[in-house]
């Protein structure tokens, strides 16, 4: 891939954080990465996520513990966004 393809999609992923958990840290980039693919892969081959959960429990728990951590943020920005937007 192109440098500038690269630099377009990161910012990209970056804007998609930061709308789903209200940061754009490096950290939390990353962990929007891993949490999308796996709710991508979860979403469109099910039996596969399931198979892979079955072979990898630890991992299987860091993917929920990383799914809890991704909705608090983001239901904590939505509560934020409605307080400073009552109107919505």
């Amino acid at each position: 891939m192109n440098t500038e393809f690269e630099s377009e999609f990161n910012a990209l992923v970056e804007t998609f954080a930061e709308m789903v958990t209200g940061s754009r840290s490096p950290e939390l980039v990353e962990k929007i990465k891993v949490w999308s693919i796996y709710n991508h892969i979860h979403k469109t081959m099910p039996a596969l996520a399931s198979h892979w959960n079955q072979d990898h429990p630890e991992s299987r728990a860091v993917i929920r513990s990383l799914f809890e951590e991704v909705r608090a943020m983001h239901l904590e920005l939505k509560e934020k966004n409605k307080s400073t937007n009552p109107e919505e």
